[in-house]
């Protein structure tokens, strides 16, 4: 249950189609479910505004396909599963049934999976179409990337964002062994007029400095774990983003994809 469905709650009520006791009912339901495995949080999207999110990695196919059913019985419309294993999309795709209401997407290259019942239906694609047209959501986070070996965790950000309701406009592949393809005309113009910007690099990281130099919104940098030996892992590169002498950038961990997607949608919407 998220506020929305409160909102359509409330105008039922209001409009005569269910009484007050029926409605008090719904809203006394258990916030959450013990499974044994987890407890499903029923109202986190009217605490926090947006529903349960999914954490595919470490969990069993069994398991993300129960604890997703449960959130989707209890108003939510449609749930993002993150880190979600190929087996897991297969045994998920082979365990729903289409003919009452359930559907799911997945994109290999990000590991994402969206779970959803007709009502919830993705205006977006998944996966990402390449050059197609993005969704038309809210504001405009732009997601800039120093190679072409940051686009899994690009697309889990930008698949995070579409999820909640925001547009992404994606600029790939414009790292600083190239600075020129940064500082072209289009990707300038949409650099200057975002609401925000996730910048994703990995190496030695300075992809996040620049843009935040160039932009006056806040810029979400996202160390990724690509690079030789020296980059350890990401550490390289989530040093030297701590370390940026340019103002108004912020860092996540290293791949959270996802955390910056959430945050920038977040100050999207706002």
């Amino acid at each position: 249950m998220d506020e929305r469905s409160v909102k359509d709650l409330l105008n039922l009520v209001k409009s005569g189609d269910i009484s007050v006791d029926d409605a008090l009912l719904s809203l006394k339901e258990e916030p959450f479910e013990d499974m044994g495995f987890a407890r499903p949080d029923f109202h986190r999207g009217i605490r926090q505004g947006k529903p349960e999110v999914i954490y595919g990695a470490g969990k069993t196919p069994e398991q993300i396909l129960e604890i997703s059913r449960a959130l989707l019985s209890h108003s939510q419309d449609r749930v993002l599963i993150t880190r979600m294993s190929a087996e897991a999309a297969n045994y998920y795709q082979s365990n729903i049934k289409e003919d009452e209401g359930n559907f799911f997407l997945y994109d290999e290259i990000s590991k994402v999976g969206i779970a959803y019942k007709e009502s919830g239906k993705p205006e977006f694609s998944v996966p990402h179409e390449g050059k197609s047209e993005s969704y038309e959501g809210e504001g405009k986070i732009v997601i800039a990337t120093g190679g072409t070996s940051d686009i899994p965790i690009a697309e889990e950000a930008a698949l995070t964002a579409e999820f909640f309701g925001n547009k992404v406009v994606r600029l790939y592949d414009v790292g600083v062994s190239g600075i020129h393809r940064l500082l072209a005309k289009e990707p300038m113009e949409e650099i200057m007029t975002a609401r925000v910007i996730i910048a994703i690099a990995g190496m030695e990281g300075a992809l996040p400095s620049v843009i935040g130099g160039l932009s006056s919104v806040p810029v979400i940098a996202v160390p990724t774990s690509v690079g030789y030996g020296a980059s350890f892992g990401g550490i390289a590169a989530l040093l030297s983003m701590l370390n940026s002498c340019a103002s108004g950038v912020s860092v996540v961990n290293i791949d959270n994809g996802f955390g910056a997607g959430y945050l920038a949608g977040m100050i999207n919407q706002k």
